[in-house]
């Protein structure tokens, strides 16, 4: 469970730096897209984590608020490209 998270949440960013040195914007909204998918992954992996009693209610919402930001910001490019 743990590599999986870590997986999600590097390839956040990952997917972020890769699109963008594309120079091509459909190509980078396609790659905001994958960062997308893996915030929802990265939050799903989270709530199993959560009722697996390996992560507490109060650090899982705290984290979810994160990654909802995160999710925020990321659409807010999509739509402006």
């Amino acid at each position: 469970m743990i590599a999986q998270i870590r997986k999600a949440s590097v390839s956040i960013p990952s997917n972020i730096a890769e699109g963008f040195v594309r120079h091509h914007s459909k190509e980078y909204k396609q790659f905001l897209y994958i960062s997308l998918g893996s915030c929802a992954e990265l939050d799903t992996q989270l709530i199993i984590a959560n009722r697996r009693n390996f992560l507490t209610m109060e650090k899982l919402e705290e984290l979810a608020e994160d990654i909802n930001h995160e999710s925020r910001m990321i659409a807010s490019l999509i739509s402006k490209l």
